[in-house]
């Protein structure tokens, strides 16, 4: 038997003696880096962050990492694997994800850039910067202020308030993997074997928790803000920025810091106000995200001949496997539709955001028209963090018409007004679809229902048969008075 059972390796932990402990680390030979922690393959996309197939302990995992390792290290990595093969719990291992995330974060973002505390001079900028980003939008959009409060996080604070939301986008998907893992093996073997289906799905658990923790910590050195995916991603009514990266966001634009941040600023609060007073936006939102991905149909012929071939001595199959993606969206009209209804949403939400907050900065910021553009490019291409979501969810987190939505919200201003525009939100059957983003001036000139008559004749109508029922009661009560009085005669 080889002496490299399962080829994990350990995830590092941090040096007491800061960065020269990293650098006599990195000497020595030891360690893979956060975003390594159990010798998988590298993260599709992610660059610097893993360490690819042809990186230090590809081939012999364990063993590299048993080369440098004292005997207490010895029982922390089997502790570590213990933990692993021990999972019981849903079809991703958060508690791994979280723990992952963070250490990825705290090794900085392929640029050079490093984590760091918020400090108070940085929570006050913006807070002051939300403040003024409300105050603007008042004459921009009909929705009041959604922000209760402002907060200034740092890329360890976002993994931790965002992967709440992460875990309802993901966990879906994941089920759908972990149960078709062990349908694939035939009837008469399953029952033979079960641990190894059981350690199968520990294994599969803790390998999406690898790679979603491996794309929120990158996609943590990313975001500016808690919305930046056109999610809501962090808790109701709190308006958050990343300092850190707001900063290398505007390095290189040539325009002053105070305005990139309140630009940024602008666009967290009109997210923010949007989801606060669009009561069922979230649900509808994160219901696309589910719709789709239960129609995606798992690739059973890839994940059988993985099954088929699974060398417990040799799990990096199954973590290819989730890289190369297994998902194949199912060519039905109604998974097309739950398609069309998701890319639709997502575009709507981030054009009317475009076209609310291009509409308060114009006339008060000079660098408005590059700050649009940048971000417009920004959300268009995606980073590394958001392929790595394509591959596990097969949905790439960006709309694809966002340009069309955000002419269609302006033209909407124009014909309708700010009120006019604003109470399509009252109701989703009021929105445009995506017909309507094809031919914005139809949409705009067509003649829209108005849904409290309907609502109102609805519940009248709905009053009716009450009124009825207890009409006919009375009449057969006087009926059955008049037949006794008449029997009586």
């Amino acid at each position: 038997m080889s002496d490299t059972p399962f080829g994990f390796g350990l995830p590092p932990e941090e040096p007491d003696d800061g960065d020269e402990g990293k650098k006599k680390d990195q000497e020595s030979g030891g360690g893979q880096g956060p975003a390594n922690p159990f010798g998988f393959g590298g993260l599709p996309g992610a660059g610097g962050f893993g360490g690819g197939p042809g990186g230090p302990g590809a081939d012999n995992p364990f063993a590299a990492m048993f080369g440098s390792l004292n005997p207490n290290d010895l029982g922390a990595a089997f502790q570590q694997l213990g933990q692993m093969l021990s999972y019981e719990g849903g079809p991703v291992n958060w508690d791994m994800a979280k723990q992952i995330a963070r250490q990825t974060v705290s090794q900085g973002s392929p640029d050079g850039t490093k984590d760091a505390s918020v400090g108070p001079a940085d929570r006050k900028s913006v807070e002051e910067a939300v403040r003024l980003a409300d105050l603007w939008l008042d004459d921009a959009t009909s929705l009041p202020s959604g922000a209760a409060s402002a907060v200034a996080w740092s890329r360890a604070e976002w993994v931790e308030a965002t992967l709440p939301a992460w875990k309802e986008l993901v966990d879906p998907v994941a089920e759908r993997v972990g149960t078709a893992m062990g349908d694939v093996l035939p009837e008469e073997m399953q029952a033979m074997a079960g641990p190894l289906i059981g350690m199968m799905r520990s294994m599969g658990g803790a390998m999406f928790g690898t790679q979603i923790g491996q794309a929120v910590g990158v996609l943590a050195g990313e975001v500016v803000g808690s919305s930046d995916i056109g999610l809501p991603l962090g808790p109701a009514g709190k308006a958050a920025l990343l300092p850190v990266n707001i900063e290398t966001f505007g390095k290189d634009l040539s325009v002053p810091q105070e305005e990139v941040r309140l630009y940024l600023a602008l666009r967290e609060a009109a997210h923010q106000r949007l989801f606060a007073h669009v009561p069922w936006l979230r649900s509808h939102l994160f219901g696309a995200v589910d719709g789709y991905a239960r129609g995606i149909k798992v690739d059973t012929a890839k994940l059988e001949d993985v099954v088929g071939q699974f060398d417990p001595q040799n799990p990096e199959q199954l973590q290819e496997a989730l890289q190369q993606g297994m998902f194949q969206p199912e060519d039905t009209p109604e998974q097309k539709a739950a398609l069309a209804r998701l890319e639709t949403a997502l575009a709507l939400v981030e054009g009317w955001v475009d076209a609310v907050v291009h509409a308060a900065a114009k006339p008060r910021l000079s660098s408005a028209d590059a700050l649009r553009e940048t971000l417009r490019r920004r959300r268009a291409s995606g980073g590394p963090a958001e392929q790595t979501f394509a591959t596990l969810i097969g949905l790439e987190l960006r709309p694809r018409r966002l340009r069309d939505a955000s002419r269609l919200w302006a033209s909407l201003t124009d014909a309708r007004g700010v009120d006019g525009r604003d109470a399509l939100w009252h109701h989703p059957d009021m929105l445009p679809t995506a017909t309507d983003l094809d031919d914005p001036d139809g949409f705009v000139h067509r003649e829209q229902i108005d849904f409290s008559e309907l609502d109102k004749m609805l519940g009248e109508a709905a009053d009716k048969p009450d009124l009825k029922k207890k009409d006919n009661s009375g009449d057969e009560d006087q009926g059955e008075d008049k037949n006794k009085g008449d029997d009586a005669g």
